[in-house]
């Protein structure tokens, strides 16, 4: 018998098997601007949106999931890491003011098992409908020998739409300003490097329960990322002004929060305005993680941090609060060097 593809280490049907497994879940995210079926070459997407725009801008965001991705594996629970890798990346759009259209995604893996990728994907449609955007392709790539059998990565992108005018720069942030946070769903897809570090990252060790946890850590940590692209659409459908956005990624505070102030502004974080949740204390105190690492790695309870006129303080809230989100006062703006401080 010759060499074929399946004998090389590729099974070509259970590609066709996976694109079976995952229609469901795609349709399940289309727009009306989507033109054409699953299967074809490239994902197609009415740009008429555009003419009603003075000024269109297009905006984008890839990004993975980084080693968040290992939890997935030991736990062989893959149905929410889709939504963490869809968040990471219309996070970023919707930071910047942007509608995120559409979403791609990238899979690479030892062995393509379809159930498995199947589940995968079913996190990516979920994440899609949270952020309202269109599932419109994908690749699933296997990679025998470049990668073990039982493990993938997850990579994605998302394409996103503003008028020029609706495009939060942070240039127009003032001493004096209101920082407003939103509280994240925990660690989100940042500093995982570090968490393998602090606890053993074995099948026992993940369903270790925590009381203060609640849950067990592995389910802790899994949580999948908060996608915040609706409620920054109730801040600007309420009629307020987000003068800077900032996406709590990896870096924490200190790389993320300067990203939005212009130069001469800093940001004064207040510690004592919200309890930093149960989940980023446990890290510090079984790594023995100085405070100034952990705001420089993690989110420590907050997924994005919005700068507004004081006078709209109370009003951003609200509306964050009616979209579902926790909102809170963290800080303010003043006079100094761009940078922050935490007191």
């Amino acid at each position: 018998m010759g060499l074929d593809y399946k004998s090389a280490g590729v099974d070509i049907e259970a590609g066709y098997a996976s694109v079976e497994l995952i229609k469901k879940h795609v349709a399940s995210t289309m727009r009306p601007e989507v033109l054409g079926g699953i299967g074809g070459f490239s994902g197609a997407f009415s740009a008429a949106a555009l003419k009603g725009m003075e000024e269109p801008i297009l905006l984008s965001g890839t990004d993975g999931v980084g080693t968040k991705i290992k939890l997935a594996f030991l736990m062989d629970k893959h149905d929410t890491i889709g939504i963490d890798c869809v968040a990471m990346c219309v996070n970023d759009v919707a930071c910047a003011g942007g509608e995120p259209l559409f979403f791609l995604d990238y899979i690479a893996c030892g062995k393509n098992e379809p159930e498995k990728i199947a589940q995968i994907v079913k996190g990516v449609a979920d994440g899609c409908k949270q952020a309202g955007c269109a599932l419109v392709g994908g690749e699933t790539a296997e990679h025998p020998g470049l990668m073990p059998e039982d493990e993938y990565d997850l990579a994605g992108f998302s394409v996103g739409l503003a008028d020029r005018k609706d495009l939060i720069t942070g240039e127009n942030i003032k001493p004096g300003d209101t920082l407003i946070a939103i509280a994240s769903s925990g660690v989100h897809s940042n500093g995982f490097s570090l968490v393998r570090k602090v606890f053993d990252m074995t099948k026992e060790s993940l369903a270790t329960e925590y009381a203060e946890l609640g849950t067990t850590l592995g389910e802790a940590l899994l949580v999948p990322t908060r996608i915040y692209v609706k409620a920054l659409k109730a801040v600007k459908d309420a009629g307020l002004v987000i003068k800077g956005c900032s996406h709590i990624t990896g870096g924490g505070f200190y790389e993320n929060i300067p990203r939005m102030l212009p130069n001469g502004i800093r940001a004064v974080i207040r510690r004592d305005s919200y309890d930093v949740p149960a989940i980023f204390k446990l890290i510090a105190q079984v790594g023995g993680v100085e405070e100034s690492m952990m705001y420089n790695t993690f989110n420590m309870g907050v997924g994005m941090v919005l700068a507004v006129d004081s006078k709209d303080a109370a009003s951003v809230i609200e509306a964050l609060d009616a979209a579902g989100e926790t909102a809170f006062e963290i800080g303010y703006t003043e006079e100094g060097e761009k940078g922050i401080v935490i007191c």
